[in-house]
């Protein structure tokens, strides 16, 4: 992980942690001081509940588990805040000593502009090692769709700004976001076929558990049976040898593989959730906003069966995507729910996206692991969070594309 990255989630931790004492104790704080400074803490918070917002588009990702309870915290905050410049006693336990709540309201306020300065993705260090190997499993994948042959996709206009949690977007695409797509390839070739199998197989909410059945166990074997018989994951798999990540025994590969990817694991209470299904298949929170959700064959055919709506792209103004892009920003609703920004590779096979954010998973053990890598005309970061053995989630985000980094 970078140290920006790591410097976002940290400072998310601390601040919640010492959010309310200080508000706690700035109510107690003499009244010239409290209606002079109280309100200054107050209008940063509100101010900056839009900076939290984008956070996910600054910092790449990396805090896109952490965003909902930090803007939450932030929003509660300047309730508090409020309640304590009209002397309103804010209802919330916790005490603190004093010269630290007030160290920590000063934190309060300094937080945002001094811990996250601007964040240039496109500053980071290229890792030109996985840069290599990407590409290379880039050319190894015979079958990954090409654009304008086997899939047609309109990108349309540029979605706005939409907060986490809300379920209100104006639609800046008036067209589906794909046009065609060679269906005879997507149930001819194996991984695509046996993919597809998976996608019915979950619950969409949170915090509802998962049932595996011992057919979907059997289609699971069966998917990843698929997917080590092609070359990009059998390169993948050499390299993760050679670096003493996997063993070379197949049979424990494959059993590493089930565990990142489709060991059932506690998300919201229970066991409801799985890499696979957070990452391909996508899933709410509680029903109430869009988790995951990366992959482009599920969003085909989400769109397809008019479950989803194509909002637009997301992009920076001088780097607007096209139809021959690898990697898309975008906005979506998903069963009335919003996704205000999501990013997926596009044409791109199963074990391709398997293989790339294994190998991200597996080079480390921090919790988050950013990396910067040019694939084909595109630069991109890497984001793969972790959930003790398995894959908490994982995605692309596009830098800059048709070599404009260059």
């Amino acid at each position: 992980m970078n140290d920006q990255s790591a410097k976002i989630i940290c400072c998310c931790d601390y601040f919640q942690r010492k959010c309310k004492s200080a508000l706690a104790v700035a109510y107690l704080l003499p009244q010239p001081f409290a209606t002079q400074f109280v309100p200054l803490c107050a209008r940063a918070v509100r101010d900056n509940v839009f900076f939290v917002d984008c956070i996910y588009s600054v910092s790449g990702g990396v805090a896109e588990l952490m965003l909902q309870s930090f803007k939450t915290t932030l929003n509660t905050a300047y309730l508090w805040t409020s309640k304590i410049v009209n002397y309103q006693k804010p209802t919330f336990g916790g005490t603190m000593a004093p010269r630290s709540a007030l160290l920590g309201c000063g934190f309060l306020v300094i937080l945002l502009a001094v811990v996250f300065p601007p964040l240039d993705a496109a500053n980071q260090a290229i890792n030109q090692e996985l840069s290599d190997l990407f590409n290379e499993l880039w050319k190894l994948d015979v079958n990954r769709m090409k654009p304008g042959t086997d899939y047609t996709i309109s990108v349309q206009g540029k979605a706005g700004y939409v907060s986490q949690g809300s379920n209100h977007a104006r639609d800046h695409a008036s067209s589906p976001l794909f046009s065609h797509v060679n269906e005879n390839k997507l149930k001819t070739v194996t991984t695509f076929s046996r993919f597809m199998k998976l996608l019915d197989n979950y619950e969409r909410s949170t915090g509802v558990a998962e049932h595996v059945s011992r057919e979907e166990f059997t289609e699971n074997k069966l998917f990843l049976d698929a997917v080590l018989k092609t070359e990009v994951m059998k390169r993948a798999h050499r390299y993760l040898v050679s670096k003493c990540h996997s063993k070379s025994d197949l049979s424990t590969f494959k059993s590493q593989l089930y565990t990142i990817w489709f060991d059932l694991y506690y998300r919201s209470g229970s066991k409801d959730s799985c890499g696979f299904e957070h990452v391909f298949v996508g899933e709410t929170k509680f029903g109430k906003e869009i988790a995951g959700f990366h992959n482009w064959v599920q969003f085909y055919l989400q769109e397809k069966s008019r479950n989803l709506d194509y909002k637009g792209y997301k992009a920076r103004d001088h780097d607007i995507p096209d139809q021959d892009d690898h990697v898309l920003n975008l906005q979506f609703s998903w069963h009335g729910l919003v996704k205000p920004v999501g990013s997926a590779f596009v044409g791109a096979s199963p074990e391709f996206e398997m293989a790339l954010y294994t190998i991200v998973f597996l080079i480390n053990t921090h919790r988050s692991t950013t990396v910067v890598v040019n694939i084909d005309e595109c630069q991109l970061e890497v984001v793969v969070v972790r959930h003790g053995h398995s894959i908490g989630t994982a995605y692309p985000k596009l830098l800059s594309s048709n070599n404009r980094h260059l």
